[in-house]
């Protein structure tokens, strides 16, 4: 099992290391995203309960960006399913002497090492801001970035395999998962939001992601406005990960075909 582990989260690496658009666009869109939305809500930011001057927007903002960045780079990593089970090259796979629960943990693995290497890179801007992570809190973020990334590679493994084209994938993804991250505390504070959206957001998985990047950002400091502690934020985003995958495997060992 250990070699097709192996072999199959290897090639997700070489997938995405020989595309360069993908790798261009995968490094560029939250840089681009963090400057138009930072530096556009900066003079019109509050955080409710805190000096303004303290905490400006782009700062705010940034452990959401990191977030948004794994929530894409993870499911799109799984859009090649729906295209290789097109090609044949799925329907091949599956057929080898190899169970489909090493298929799931393969690519959810692949795609995971991505957002990792894509989160380490994007931790090179925080200086800019004013912030360098201590130990623990580099630690945090990653162990957060690997349970959001593992999550949301199953999720986007479990969608791939039922959707009949790369359309449908695109419209089931742009249908939630934008919604997800604005409603995570990563775009606006929980305290400043209507009650109705306060629902919403402690209803939301990825706010406790965000949450625990915000405080191994800040560690061991004092962290602007969180919704829940680390540990309960790095629980919920373990049992949330733990989900998606028994999805996942779930999925994945239905019929393909129905007879």
């Amino acid at each position: 099992m250990f070699y097709v582990l192996q072999a199959l989260w290897k090639r997700e690496i070489i997938k995405f290391v020989r595309d360069r658009s993908r790798v261009i666009g995968a490094l560029a869109q939250p840089i681009v995203f963090w400057l138009l939305l930072g530096l556009g809500f900066q003079r019109s930011f509050a955080l409710p309960g805190v000096d303004t001057a303290s905490v400006n927007y782009l700062e705010y903002l940034f452990p959401g960006i990191i977030a948004l960045m794994i929530l894409f780079t993870a499911i799109f990593s799984t859009i090649s399913i729906v295209e290789e089970r097109k090609s044949g090259f799925l329907q091949a796979a599956l057929i080898a002497p190899i169970s489909r629960t090493s298929f799931v943990f393969g690519t959810t693995l692949g795609g995971t090492t991505l957002v990792l290497l894509q989160t380490l890179l994007l931790l090179l801007l925080l200086p800019a801001i004013g912030h360098v992570p201590s130990f623990a809190g580099f630690l945090v973020i990653a162990l957060t970035c690997f349970l959001t990334g593992l999550s949301f590679t199953a999720l986007g493994v479990s969608i791939a395999w039922i959707m009949s084209t790369t359309r449908g994938f695109h419209a089931i993804m742009n249908l939630f998962l934008l919604p997800l991250w604005m409603l995570s505390g990563a775009f606006f504070p929980y305290a400043g939001a209507s009650r109705v959206l306060q629902w919403f957001i402690l209803l939301n998985p990825v706010s406790y992601a965000v949450d625990a990047l915000r405080i191994g950002m800040y560690m061991p400091g004092e962290v602007p406005e969180t919704l829940q502690s680390l540990p309960v934020s790095l629980l919920i985003t373990a049992l949330f990960a733990a989900f998606t995958i028994g999805v996942a495997v779930w999925v994945i060992r239905r019929p393909m075909f129905k007879a």
